[in-house]
């Protein structure tokens, strides 16, 4: 059963990245560490007696194609009925747009709570966020006021339409057409993937979709956004009529069967109505909007179902009697948490967790910094630096996730690889998230093409001079945290290196240097965490050093990051050769020889 990781959430929100900043930003919403742990005090309740029950259940019953529209499993309807009238859809929505206007960072913590309760099921909520400020980015004042507060309310949900069958990935290859009609236009395509595309837990649906108006010019550079209604819009902005939009199917996967994935047909018959969001053929610059959040959420994902395997796997370690403790000399089994392998798991999968937890809130407090800040130059570098994470955070966290989700199973032996236990579900489920929203080498590609490549390496540069910095700060008098600062200088040193190699290689041979972006941002995401957990070490060793009454954290703290920085951080100096020197093994080999 899943318990919300309450006391390390707050550590890094308290502790390790502080209030003060965001209790400065946030001060007309009166934010505070009290009302932050107030808010994951109710999001765990939530997440762990309405979402978490139906998380099993949902995933064997799976959600149900209907000639009528799409059925979701039951209990799912209720609890999304729960989410929306406790206000949770409102969170992390600006006042503005009449949400709480919590912070990105918070909002990091309690999606983490969310998703790890039942991921199949919160899919379908979290995307509101991103559509909303794609909305009022790019919409018309019409479009706005009768869609963006239903949106707000949790009334209506969101979908985002980009791939298609016969494209994929590359948007630049999708012919999804729109018609201009008066003040709409007919839209006219098919979609594939439609995560929450039909369900009927809400009385519409607003469906974003990227289409080619007739004559736009070829590539990405013709494409353009539309506001597609499942409903037609009434005057008073309430549904109306159905449009031409249908799902024609749900697609059969490996795992988030309460999630309907969709395939969506726009305009079977005389075109579904949609209206235009932003200027034409900027399309995919909105569209981005939507993108990053739901990126950053992706990676949060993974952090959430590696938190449940490794819950799972410890309380099933602690309560699993096998075998004689190694030099023990008490006779009968014990329980499998005393053999060094099964401990070695466990802390694998405990150290991976809290460096993804670490990463994923700092990327999220940049956010707040780059919206917030009353100082331009501050907003500026915070963007940048957000901007970088957030692929590191996609790839890095979702990647590390099937590892953990993995190790979760082996630590149940044979019972793992029985659906009755549910360790299984967990890897079934996170495994897309290395996929969808940007598979991992498209994260890697932004990540060394744009991220890297606009400024020269500066803003990665910031960012490991910055974490030299505050590891130059730390006060390093037990061995745990000697241990962990020197390797994290280390590795930022290796970091540093690799960075201005590869900056190079780019520039001399681009397609090498694609061709090693995946090991480079695994190499980052090992490596700032690594940095980060570091830091994590000398908050944990000042508290013991001042007699903390929860002596027994700070000291579990210490021994995780000693294990990141001796079994998990050493992945390092691997990556590191294989960016260095590994392109020239994938470009030079001829596709007819693999």
């Amino acid at each position: 059963m899943y318990r919300a990781p309450l006391r390390d959430m707050r550590f890094v929100l308290h502790e390790l990245l502080g209030d003060d900043r965001l209790s400065a930003y946030f001060a007309s919403v009166d934010y505070s560490g009290e009302l932050a742990d107030s808010i994951l005090d109710e999001a765990a309740k939530f997440g762990e007696g309405v979402l978490e029950p139906i998380n099993q259940s949902g995933d064997v019953e799976g959600a149900r194609w209907t000639p009528e529209g799409v059925q979701v499993p039951q209990g799912f309807k209720a609890a999304y009925a729960s989410y929306i009238e406790s206000g949770w859809s409102q969170l992390a929505v600006g006042e503005a747009e009449g949400g709480q206007g919590m912070p990105h960072l918070l909002n990091a913590a309690v999606e983490e709570i969310m998703f790890a309760s039942n991921m199949a099921l919160y899919l379908g909520t979290s995307l509101a966020h991103g559509a909303v400020g794609a909305i009022v980015a790019s919409g018309t004042q019409g479009i706005t006021e009768h869609v963006v507060p239903k949106l707000v309310s949790g009334e209506w949900m969101a979908t985002m339409n980009l791939t298609e069958s016969q494209a994929g990935s590359d948007l630049a290859l999708l012919r999804t057409r729109a018609v201009a009609e008066g003040e709409h236009y007919r839209v006219f395509g098919q979609k594939i993937f439609i995560t929450y595309g039909d369900h009927d837990m809400t009385d519409n649906i607003v469906h974003l979709v990227l289409a080619r108006i007739d004559g736009a010019p070829a590539g990405t550079r013709g494409i353009s956004m539309f506001l597609v209604p499942k409903f037609l819009l009434n005057a008073d902005g309430s549904p109306g009529a159905p449009n031409d939009v249908r799902c024609i199917s749900i697609e059969h996967k490996l795992g988030l069967h309460g999630s309907p994935t969709c395939v969506m047909a726009f305009g079977e018959d005389q075109g579904a109505i949609g209206y235009l969001l932003g200027e034409p053929n900027s399309g995919l610059a909105h569209m981005f909007i939507m993108m990053n959040a739901a990126r950053l959420s992706v990676g949060i994902q993974g952090l959430a179902q590696s938190e449940r395997a490794f819950q799972q796997a410890l309380d099933w370690s602690r309560n699993r009697l096998q075998g004689k403790a190694p030099g023990e000399l008490t006779p009968g089994p014990v329980a499998i948490i005393h053999h060094p392998d099964v401990k070695r798991m466990l802390l694998s999968m405990k150290a991976r967790i809290e460096a993804m937890r670490v990463l994923a809130y700092t990327a999220g407090i940049a956010l707040d910094t780059a919206h917030r800040d009353p100082d331009a130059g501050v907003r500026a570098a915070a963007l940048s630096r957000g901007e970088l994470l957030i692929p590191i955070v996609k790839g890095w966290c979702t990647e590390a996730a099937i590892g953990v989700t993995s190790t979760g199973i082996q630590v149940h032996g044979g019972m793992g690889f029985i659906e009755e236990t549910g360790a299984a579900q967990f890897l079934r489920d996170v495994r897309v998230a290395s996929i969808y929203e940007g598979t991992t080498a498209i994260q890697s590609n932004d990540l060394i093409g744009r991220k890297l490549g606009r400024d020269r390496g500066a803003a990665m540069a910031a960012l490991i001079k910055d974490l030299m910095a505050d590891l130059d700060a730390l006060r390093a008098t037990d061995l745990d945290t000697k241990a962990a600062k020197n390797a994290a200088v280390e590795s930022l040193v290796l970091l540093r290196d690799v960075t201005e190699g590869l900056l190079h290689l780019q520039t001399e041979t681009p397609v090498r240097a694609l061709a090693v972006s995946v090991p480079y941002l695994e190499l980052c995401g090992l490596v700032i965490a690594g940095a980060l957990m570091a830091r994590s070490a000398g908050v944990a060793a000042q508290a013991l050093q001042a007699g903390s009454e929860e002596a027994s954290f700070y000291k579990a703290k210490l021994r995780t990051v000693r294990f990141y920085v001796d079994q998990v951080l050493p992945e390092a100096y691997g990556l590191a050769r294989v960016v260095k020197a590994g392109a020239a093994s994938v470009t030079d080999t001829d596709v007819a020889l693999i």
